[in-house]
């Protein structure tokens, strides 16, 4: 059985609701044949239909070359419950947001929404560079199980 016969497409109500106001997802970048993925902290502005990344860089970044490479990216989110599985994955430019630059709109849009902060570096959190960055879809597609039907 295929993933498109197993899943059920999302509309948008249940993308936003998957989305929600924030959680933690996985980053996909590439440098030409290479891919990079990670795992990442996000926000959702529903409203503006943006997605906001707190990233936290070391020294030496491997994840900062990969961003510089990429022109696009792919955040995937997924969840699993007793009613089976669903992801929502969110394509497009990656643009960082300098701290000057941030007017009114998006401190709104920011405080509204809840970036988990997580860390799975050896250094102190306190000691990485953290930058934000707003993920302007262009592509959001989301899949939920299909229910399992006469199954006994």
């Amino acid at each position: 059985m295929s993933d498109e016969e197993s899943a059920v497409v999302l509309d948008r109500s249940a993308i936003d609701e998957v989305l929600g106001t924030g959680g933690v997802g996985v980053l996909a970048l590439a440098d030409d044949n290479e891919p990079y993925a990670i795992p990442i902290s996000y926000g959702y502005d529903g409203d503006a239909g943006e997605v906001y990344l707190r990233l936290g860089f070391g020294e030496d970044s491997e994840k900062r070359r990969f961003l510089n490479s990429s022109d696009g990216v792919a955040l995937v989110v997924s969840n699993e419950s007793d009613e089976g599985w669903v992801s929502v994955v969110v394509r497009g430019p990656l643009t960082d947001v300098p701290e000057a630059s941030i007017d009114g709109a998006v401190v709104d849009s920011i405080r509204a929404i809840d970036i988990p902060f997580f860390t799975v570096y050896d250094e102190d959190p306190r000691e990485l560079a953290y930058d934000l960055y707003r993920l302007t879809p262009e592509t959001i597609t989301g899949r939920r199980e299909k229910p399992s039907v006469g199954i006994e």
